[in-house]
């Protein structure tokens, strides 16, 4: 889909790299640039010696090709730009003042490559007071966005959000704006330079309550499971301790559906329930009628009777049970991948399936500067250059 497409990645962690992993799975010529330490989510696992491999960094670097460059070298940015001559894509999660530093900024390059896409990915963008601090998506998405606490009832403790959970969300985001500025150049031959944000990605994610906020100046607090202000959208518990959501809709006589699935079909014509201004009046006591049915029912009982009512439902499930769930294998949510050392087995898959397209991992995620001389080669340097960066540390 994308071959012919070189991507410089200069990145670190979970969205840039994993911006970049989609490109590869999607032909892109993918580059990762590291310094002489490596990523850190190499070593996710040093504490764990009895694990095997690295999940986590094979998943957001697969198909790429390796390159170590100590940019604080003169050298080695000397050569990191002449990887850059050929880029159409350069992708970088650092800290704007590290590159303002070594001359590796828009404003630095833009000049000398006027065709050069450049994605900067950063925890709040490129303006402001807060340009240069250091963010991680539970702080920036998660927590400064408003999700956190549109997501949480009133009066609960706070919690994070998944581990790499925003930083996957600013990776779409991410990928789609270098998507954009591909097609863009092809019509005018620029490049430009485009930013992304774990705020801005974070913001947009809460979309619906932020939009609320923003027309009416207020938004009321997420409620607990038994006050909810709409008692049929919530969860539910089954006879064999498991969990399940339904979620209602416009026009759909979802209460009638529900109360049937759950045994009580008595309760679509109880009267304190006729309209949704009484449901939520009365939630405490519809939630709990409900529970007592589906608690006398167990999950795949209650989705038998849920899916033959076309209620809108799903089981609560821990990554255990998703792994081995057949809509998500149906729908193309793992892939086999490889690791350098040959092993293989089932990964994420990319956000995407493309009918009649071969797109999928090309290769392992590389090991700490396996491609170094390959890719330094393909820029213009000889055997003996590349030789003085190494001996110098300049490249590894």
């Amino acid at each position: 889909m994308l071959q012919g497409l070189k991507v410089v990645e200069f990145s670190t962690y979970v969205a840039g790299p994993s911006t970049a992993m989609v490109l590869a799975d999607w032909g892109a010529d993918v580059i990762k640039v590291e310094a002489r330490g490596g990523d850190p989510t190499r070593h996710t696992f040093a504490g764990s010696p009895h694990l095997e491999g690295n999940p986590v960094f094979e998943f957001e670097n697969r198909g790429k090709r390796g390159l170590v460059i100590d940019i604080s070298k003169p050298a080695g940015r000397d050569a990191l730009v002449k990887v850059l001559e050929t880029a159409d894509v350069f992708l970088t999660n650092v800290r704007m003042r590290s590159l303002k530093r070594a001359k590796l900024d828009y404003a630095s390059l833009k000049d000398a490559f006027p065709r050069l896409i450049y994605a900067s990915v950063s925890g709040y963008g490129l303006a402001g007071e807060a340009a240069d601090l250091p963010a991680f998506d539970v702080a920036a998405f998660w927590t400064r966005s408003g999700a956190a606490a549109g997501s949480m009832p009133k009066g609960a403790e706070p919690y994070t959000c998944a581990a790499g959970m925003g930083d996957e969300v600013c990776a779409l985001s991410t990928l789609s704006a270098i998507l954009a500025a591909v097609i863009h150049r092809s019509k005018t031959g620029e490049g430009q330079l485009i930013e992304t944000s774990l705020l801005r990605s974070g913001v947009f994610a809460n979309g619906w309550n932020t939009s609320i906020q923003l027309k009416w100046g207020k938004l009321a607090a997420n409620r607990p499971r038994k006050q909810a202000f709409n008692p049929l959208s919530n969860y539910w518990p089954t006879k064999d301790e498991r969990w399940f959501v339904t979620v209602t809709r416009h026009g759909f006589d979802d209460l009638a559906h529900i109360a049937q699935a759950a045994g009580r079909p008595e309760l679509a014509e109880d009267e304190r329930f006729a309209t949704g201004k009484l449901r939520a009046a009365n939630a405490t006591a519809l939630i709990e009628a409900i529970d007592e049915g589906f608690r006398e029912l167990t999950l795949e009982e209650a989705g038998q009777h849920l899916t033959a009512a076309d209620v809108v439902w799903a089981p609560l499930q821990l990554p255990r049970e998703v792994v081995e769930d057949p809509f998500a294998h149906a729908a193309g949510c793992f892939v086999e991948v490889e690791d350098v050392l040959g092993a293989r087995f089932l990964a994420p898959a990319s956000p995407a399936r493309f009918h009649g397209a071969d797109v999928g991992p090309r290769r392992p995620a590389p090991a700490l500067g396996q491609h170094t001389r390959e890719v330094l080669s393909e820029a213009g340097l000889s055997e003996a250059e590349i030789d003085a960066l190494i001996a110098d540390g300049a490249a590894v």
